[in-house]
């Protein structure tokens, strides 16, 4: 078995256990080496994360399928975890075009992905319906075309875009279960009442929930409810920009290096990156 194949294999049974676990996002090959050291069991890539570290903003199109790609390849060799990466909408409207990013990010070293129904549109942000359940159909084919076992995610993105329907939402989530996707994800869930909606509608299926936002869920909560993966997506990053910005505000507003006292030692940094 290759490296590759062991890592989809091990990233899909993670998904069959009868407890959720935790896969953070890192942002780049650095921060995914510290996150294996605290013993994760997979990471995923997060497209704002990406977005910030090359000066883009994101959800504006800023970033293209290349910076993507070449981001997860980096994470993806960075570790010997298993990578999902945050597809967003495929790159492309049209069915054919999911499919084709799916193969193109399989190539990375990734053994799992995440197609949205988010259309990248401020007017109309997500598309249709029948639409949507073709670019998972289509995504769900060239995932079962590869060698290994490719997790395929379904995302639900009405939540996220200001369109509060969460009955549509479930509808498109068990709508893209039928397709064949592997796992559920609706970001933006507003209450534990929503996460056990989406667990219940779309079960056996797994469920992705995303702790970045307004929930107030510990891990041990969510994996009784049913949940099976939980992420971060930009938290992390946001995080340790948030940081970074103080530090810098400090040095220049007050003149002063306080934050010098709460810095990772170098030699504890300079230690993960060592062999």
């Amino acid at each position: 078995m290759d490296a590759q194949t062991l890592r989809a294999e091990t990233f899909k049974a993670l998904h069959e256990r009868d407890r959720a676990f935790v896969m953070p996002n890192p942002w780049d090959a650095g921060s995914a080496v510290m996150l294996a050291s605290l013993g994760f069991e997979a990471l995923a890539t997060t497209s704002a994360g990406c977005a910030f570290s090359l000066a883009r903003p994101d959800a504006e199109g800023a970033l293209s399928l290349e910076d993507t790609l070449i981001n997860a390849s980096m994470i993806a060799k960075a570790t010997a975890l298993p990578v999902s990466a945050d597809l967003e909408n495929g790159f492309s409207d049209t069915p054919k075009g999911c499919a084709q990013t799916i193969l193109r990010a399989a190539a990375t070293g990734i053994v799992g992905g995440s197609i949205e129904d988010a259309a990248g549109i401020a007017a109309d942000p997500i598309y249709p319906f029948d639409l949507s359940v073709e670019r998972v159909e289509a995504a769900v084919a060239a995932a079962r075309s590869l060698p290994f076992p490719f997790t395929l995610t379904a995302r639900a993105e009405n939540l996220l875009h200001g369109r509060l329907d969460l009955p549509d939402t479930i509808r498109r989530l068990q709508a893209y279960a039928e397709a064949g996707a592997d796992v559920l994800y609706a970001p933006a869930l507003r209450s534990a009442e929503e996460v056990l909606a989406v667990v219940k509608a779309v079960a056996p299926k797994p469920v992705n929930v995303l702790m970045s936002g307004g929930l107030n869920l510990s891990v041990a909560q969510l994996s009784a409810m049913g949940v099976r993966r939980i992420s971060v997506g930009s938290a992390l990053a946001l995080a340790a920009y948030g940081e970074f910005y103080r530090a810098a505000q400090e040095v220049y507003e007050l003149g002063t290096f306080t934050f010098t006292e709460r810095k990772m030692p170098f030699s504890q940094a300079n230690q993960f990156f060592k062999g």
